[in-house]
C-alpha cells in the first residue's frame, strides 16, 4: 500500500537532487524555505512511498493562503517522478488531490519539467527519449486542465529556455557560440576585464545593477532583502548553492592595454617605406591609420570614464543557482555604461566554464520567449541568449487540477486584476526606493 507522507527535509532533498531526470532547484527545500520567508507561502515536502518507505515520487507543494480559510497549492516544475509511468502519475495525482482537499484548496497547479521540443543551435530538432504527446494525454485524462501553449512570460515559470549540455568538451561548447559572441568575449579579454566570484557583502552592488536593468526593461521585481535571503538560504544547505559572479573593469589596465595596441600600430607604421609604397602597402597603411585613430579615441574615452566614475567598476552581476546536476542563470544585472567593454559576455563565459569545471551536466539560461516576431519587446533577450549556442527547449506548460469550480472561476477572473494592482504599487515603491538611493 503506497502512502503520501511528509518527508524530512534532508531525505526529501536527497531524493530530489539525485533524481535522474526531474531534479530542479524549484523543487528544492531551499526554494521552499525562501518562499516561506519571503513570499508568505507554506511549503510541504511530500513523498509517495511504498511499504518499505522507498520514495517513488515527491512534490514540493507551496500553499497560498486565501480568504475564508481557502488556498491553492502550486508545485513549481511539477512532481519529481517518472511521467512515463502512467500508474504512478495516476496514483500521485489522486494522493495529491486528496491532500489538497484536506487543505481546502480551490485547485492545484503544476508546470512539469517536461520538454516537448528541443532544437539545437543549428535549429535542428533533437529526438526526445520519450513521447511528450503520450505524457500530455495521460495528464489530461487524469483531470488536469492545460492552460495553453503560451508564447511569452504569461505562466508562473518560463515555458521556453536555452540549455547547454555541459557534458560536451568546452571547445565544442565554444564552437556553438555565434561569431559576434566570440568576438565580444575576445574584446572583453583583451581589454583586461575581470570576472570575480562575490560574497554576501556584494549583494548590495548586485541589487543596484538589478534595479538599473529592471528599470530599463520597465519592471522591478524584488527588493534587496529578497536577494540577501535567497543567497543565505541556498548557501545554508549542502544540497544547493548560490554563486555571485561580478564582471568588472579596471580602467588603468584597460587603458594600458589599449596604449600597448597603439604602440604596436605606431611601430608597424614606422617601418613602412612611406616614399615608395606598393598597392598592398598602401592598403596596410590605410588600415593601420584607421586602427591608430580608433585606439586614440578609445584611450581618451576610457580616461574620461575614469575621471567620472573612478578606476574600478562593477558592470555586471549574475547569480547562478546550482542544484543536483544542473545550474541556472537565475538573475543578471548590468550597468548601462561601458557596454563597449562587453563585460556581460565575459561574465557569462566565465560562469559557464565554472559550471563545466564543477562537473554539472546542464546549464540553463532560465527563460526566453516562443513568440519570435520582430515587434516582440523581449526579442533582444532571446537573441542574446541564443548567441551562446544552447538548445532551444520548449516545456509542456501549466496544468490546473480544479477542485472547487465556482471559486476557481472567481479566482482566475479576479486575482489577475488584484495582482496587477499590487505589481504596479510594488513597482512604484521600488522606483521610489531606487530614486532615494541615487
Amino acid at each position: 500500500m503506497h502512502k503520501l507522507i511528509s518527508l524530512e527535509k534532508d531525505k526529501y532533498d536527497e531524493y530530489v537532487k539525485n533524481h535522474k531526470t526531474k531534479s530542479h532547484f524549484l523543487q528544492s527545500v531551499a526554494w521552499g524555505e525562501l518562499c516561506k520567508v519571503k513570499k508568505n507561502l507554506t511549503p510541504y515536502y511530500l513523498g509517495l512511498v511504498d511499504e518499505d518507505n522507498n520514495i517513488l515520487a515527491s512534490a514540493l507543494l507551496l500553499q497560498k493562503h486565501l480568504p475564508m480559510n481557502y488556498c491553492y497549492l502550486y508545485s513549481p516544475r511539477g512532481f519529481v517522478m517518472d511521467y512515463q509511468d502512467k500508474k504512478l502519475v495516476n496514483e500521485m495525482t489522486k494522493k495529491i488531490v486528496k491532500f489538497a482537499k484536506s487543505k481546502r484548496a480551490i485547485f492545484v497547479k503544476m508546470d512539469p519539467d517536461i520538454i516537448i521540443k528541443d532544437n539545437n543551435y543549428l535549429n535542428e530538432e533533437i529526438p526526445l527519449e520519450y513521447d511528450p504527446k503520450s505524457i500530455f494525454k495521460t495528464i489530461k485524462e487524469l483531470g488536469w486542465k492545460h492552460l495553453g501553449f503560451t508564447k511569452n512570460f504569461e505562466t508562473t515559470q518560463p515555458r521556453y529556455s536555452f540549455r547547454i549540455n555541459l557534458k560536451q568538451p568546452i571547445e565544442e561548447i565554444e564552437s556553438h557560440f555565434s561569431k559576434t559572441t566570440k568576438q565580444r568575449i575576445s574584446k572583453a579579454i583583451k581589454l583586461n576585464t575581470i570576472v570575480e566570484i562575490g560574497t554576501q557583502k556584494d549583494i548590495k552592488e548586485f541589487y543596484h545593477l538589478m534595479t538599473l536593468t529592471e528599470t530599463r526593461k520597465d519592471f522591478i521585481s524584488y527588493n534587496e532583502d529578497y536577494y540577501e535571503t535567497l543567497y543565505e538560504i541556498f548557501n545554508g544547505t549542502e544540497s544547493s548553492k548560490a554563486t555571485l559572479f561580478l564582471g568588472k573593469v579596471d580602467l588603468n589596465k584597460t587603458i594600458k592595454s589599449i596604449e600597448e595596441n597603439l604602440k604596436n600600430v605606431n611601430n608597424q607604421i614606422s617601418i613602412l617605406p612611406i616614399d615608395n609604397l606598393s598597392k598592398s602597402a598602401k592598403n596596410k597603411l590605410k588600415e593601420l591609420t584607421r586602427q591608430k585613430e580608433n585606439y586614440t579615441k578609445e584611450i581618451k574615452k576610457f580616461k574620461d570614464y575614469k575621471k567620472e566614475y573612478g578606476n574600478r567598476l562593477t558592470l555586471s552581476a549574475h547569480m547562478i543557482i546550482e542544484y543536483g546536476d544542473k545550474a541556472w542563470v537565475l538573475y543578471a544585472g548590468n550597468h548601462n555604461i561601458l557596454t563597449e567593454t562587453y563585460v556581460n559576455y565575459n561574465t557569462y563565459f566565465e560562469h559557464l566554464k565554472y559550471c563545466k569545471e564543477r562537473n554539472l551536466n546542464i546549464y540553463d539560461q532560465f527563460g526566453t520567449i516562443g513568440d519570435l516576431s520582430k515587434d516582440n519587446p523581449r526579442l533582444g533577450l532571446h537573441e542574446f541568449k541564443k548567441k551562446f549556442g544552447g538548445d532551444y527547449v520548449e516545456f509542456i506548460g501549466e496544468f490546473d487540477y480544479i477542485i472547487n469550480k465556482p471559486l476557481y472561476f472567481i479566482f482566475t477572473k479576479l486575482v489577475p486584476i488584484y495582482r496587477n494592482i499590487i505589481k504596479k504599487r510594488s513597482k512604484k515603491e521600488l522606483k521610489n526606493e531606487v530614486n532615494r538611493t541615487k
